[in-house]
């Protein structure tokens, strides 16, 4: 039997911890079924070879959830087993959610994609006196698909130059999400807006202060209300950067390099600490890295767009705009063909199937987490969380399990 997505709320996952087998010594939690066993035997097999402390796979077909289980431990130091329904830091997947909310405002009128964002915005309140004058040029559709002239690889990523950011600021740490963005308008751009694309954090976190100011309500109860609570999902939030103030029934979290630098925020600040926790400035990732869920909540959000004729959360023509290829070399080689990937509003892109199909999928990676999320055009999605980041070799787990998921899934002849 298939179930429905509302069968996996809450805790109706929980269960008794069993081992794969005893070879592997694998603990793995949820419903086992027989027919979707090469997701059990990829996963088993991936957490013990690449040594990852716990994991968690959930899987729909056409809009149901067929598949939820949890792999290793939560906590090592309890061995707290990994539920289906535990929560984990879902880094840049944030970026899809915040997408979707601003896409629902611009399904409503209140702005279009190319509408420059800081005349939504107040410029005089935003922009310092001394900025790129390019950045009045930068529109919403630029900030959605990474385009609006910024590249961290040609200067840098500021949410990791917190120090930097508090002197400008003239502030004691920690900083936060308006000091942040403000400190970026301070740079100058890399290249004209709209010419080319370059993956960039602050991008989303302008984004974010979009929704607040058109909604009039708070980026996180917004996204909450309009996004989550219409697809079903209830526990996702903003995480929280210490330990002590991770949520019920979330995740520990492992840095692959067991990093101790000196924390950057919250009560511990200046003393040395994991990475994980307090090493970074978490809390001020909100809408482009901020939140938390399980891989379940992240299997009904994207099968909200199942059906493409008559999806949820948004309307057909707004699905397709959100998904569509970006213009310029952004979405093609340079002699105009059109690249076989790219970035659209918040979602990497690849054509596939008959009749417009699409693969859309989102990764995320910061300190002790590697998440992925993908939508296939066949009407299977699924999302695979870890609580750590890479294997020992420095490899993004993210990019090493995605081949293997793809396989497993095209290993399954009966879904029900």
């Amino acid at each position: 039997m298939l179930a429905t997505a509302g069968a996996f709320a809450g805790g109706a996952l929980m269960g008794k911890p069993s081992a794969a087998n005893d070879s592997e010594q694998v603990v793995v939690t949820g419903d086992a079924k027989p027919n979707l066993a090469p997701f059990d035997t990829m996963m088993t097999g991936f957490v013990k070879t690449q040594r990852i402390p716990g994991a968690s796979l959930a899987v729909s077909r056409n809009s149901k959830i067929v598949y939820a289980r949890g792999f290793g431990h939560a906590d090592r130091d309890t061995s707290r087993p990994v539920q289906p329904d535990s929560l984990f830091r879902l880094a840049s997947i944030s970026k899809p959610l915040t997408a979707v909310a601003v896409m629902q405002l611009v399904e409503q009128g209140k702005f279009g994609l190319d509408d420059r964002i800081f005349e939504l915005l107040p410029a005089q309140e935003w922009l310092p006196k001394k900025h790129d004058e390019r950045l009045r040029k930068v529109t919403v559709r630029h900030l959605l698909q990474h385009t609006a002239g910024w590249d961290r690889a040609k200067s840098f990523d500021p949410i990791t130059r917190v120090h930097d950011i508090a002197r400008d600021r003239d502030k004691p740490l920690p900083v936060d999400v308006s000091d942040v963005i403000r400190y970026t308008l301070g740079l100058p751009l890399d290249f004209d807006p709209g010419t080319r694309y370059a993956y960039y954090n602050v991008d989303y976190l302008l984004l974010g202060r979009l929704i607040e100011q058109i909604s009039q309500e708070k980026y996180e109860h917004r996204v909450k209300q309009q996004v989550l609570a219409p697809a079903g999902i209830t526990r996702m939030q903003l995480g929280r950067a210490w330990k002590e103030d991770l949520a019920p029934d979330e995740v520990r979290y492992y840095d692959s390099r067991n990093r101790e630098p000196v924390a950057v925020c919250g009560s511990k600040l200046g003393s040395k600490v994991p990475q994980v926790y307090g090493g970074e400035n978490f809390e001020a990732y909100e809408a482009h890295g901020g939140w938390i869920g399980s891989a379940v909540d992240l299997v009904k959000f994207i099968s909200c767009f199942d059906n493409v004729h008559h999806p949820k959360l948004l309307k057909a023509d707004t699905l397709q705009t959100m998904w569509g290829r970006p213009e310029g070399i952004a979405g093609h080689d340079a002699d105009g063909k059109p690249r076989d990937m790219y970035y659209a509003c918040g979602w990497n892109v690849r054509p596939a199937g008959t009749n417009g199909g699409v693969n859309a999928w989102h990764s995320g990676l910061i300190a002790g987490t590697s998440t992925l999320l993908v939508r296939r055009h066949d009407g299977t999605n699924w999302a695979v969380l870890f609580n750590t980041d890479s294997n020992s070799e420095g490899k993004t787990l993210s990019s090493l399990i995605d081949p293997l998921v793809h396989q497993a899934a095209d290993a399954i002849t009966h879904w029900s």
